[in-house]
């Protein structure tokens, strides 16, 4: 017998490197990307209702400042799977978030990848995976990625991806900011402190591609990179602050993740990372740290 409900689980997201090129004409800019799955993960379930249509609840910190309509990535993920399959959805669907809201790790994308692997589980639909990706990249830039995981590079939008070889398994700890920080804000931001420069066709750093295939945390620390981290501590100067803490204490690496506000910091170890927390947390520069390694899976059903 079919099951009435199934739960997924997703995992945040840090990029190693955020290569931003120049403004197109279309108003979007061309990124060489190296996305990095970590353990903070989202929780959806996806239960079968006797209601006909698409009902969405959130729990976890801070969630109820996010939409539960169909502006929420969460709610089209299921509409458009639904409308691809040609099914008529009676479903209710339930968020757990941990993953920090509007932090710059992609905890938005994450639910859409996992209401897309819940749905089609629970409609035993068997979409092959090229058409998923598909349906993940009109949602949204992330999505491919957080169905996929592990550690692979971006371009275009970021949602073509390429697996990247990387071994070992890397210590983090996220130090979460107060409030978020809206992501076209930052690229406004990123536009108007490069006014008048010459900006080159992103790429992806081949230091970076060379600590990632000898597993060496020393190296990947010195080769993190975020071309909107300048725009993101503009707007945000307390940023600058938790990065510089960050390294004085010995981080190997420090870089704002993705548009920020949240500042991922690379250890050398599990105990290395509980260290740094510990000494973040008491330095008051944060709201407060999150611990978590990757790389991990993509969006899997868990249960």
């Amino acid at each position: 017998m079919a099951s009435d409900s199934v739960t997924v689980r997703a995992p945040a997201k840090v990029n190693l490197q955020l290569s931003v090129g120049p403004l197109g004409e279309d108003g979007y800019h061309e990124l060489g990307t190296v996305f990095h799955a970590v353990s903070l993960f989202d929780e959806v379930t996806v239960r079968t209702s006797d209601e006909p249509g698409v009902h969405l609840t959130m729990s976890g910190e801070n969630s109820e400042t996010l939409p539960v309509d169909d502006t929420n990535l969460a709610m089209r993920a299921a509409r458009a799977l639904a409308a691809h399959a040609g099914v008529e959805p009676a479903i209710t669907m339930h968020v757990r978030k941990n993953i920090p809201i509007a932090g710059g790790m992609a905890g938005g994308s994450a639910d859409a990848a996992a209401v897309l692997v819940a749905c089609d589980a629970l409609w035993r639909l068997d979409t092959p995976k090229d058409q998923l990706d598909a349906i993940a990249a009109t949602l949204g830039s992330d999505v491919p990625f957080a169905l996929h995981g592990g550690t692979a590079i971006g371009v275009g939008r970021g949602e073509r991806l390429t697996p990247v070889l990387a071994r070992g398994t890397y210590s983090w700890v996220f130090a979460l900011a107060e409030g978020g920080l809206p992501t076209p804000a930052v690229y406004r931001e990123c536009d108007r402190l490069r006014e008048g420069r010459h900006v080159p066709a992103p790429h992806v750093s081949e230091l970076l591609m060379q600590s990632l295939r000898a597993g060496d945390p020393m190296l990947l620390g010195k080769a993190l990179s975020n071309d909107l981290q300048v725009a993101a501590v503009s707007l945000r100067s307390g940023l600058g602050r938790v990065l510089a803490v960050a390294e004085d204490l010995g981080a190997l690496g420090a870089i704002v993740s993705g548009s920020g506000p949240t500042c991922a910091l690379l250890a050398r170890d599990p105990e290395h990372a509980l260290d740094l927390a510990v000494s973040l947390t008491s330095a008051d520069v944060c709201r407060t740290v999150k611990r978590a390694d990757g790389p991990v899976p993509g969006a899997r059903v868990v249960g």
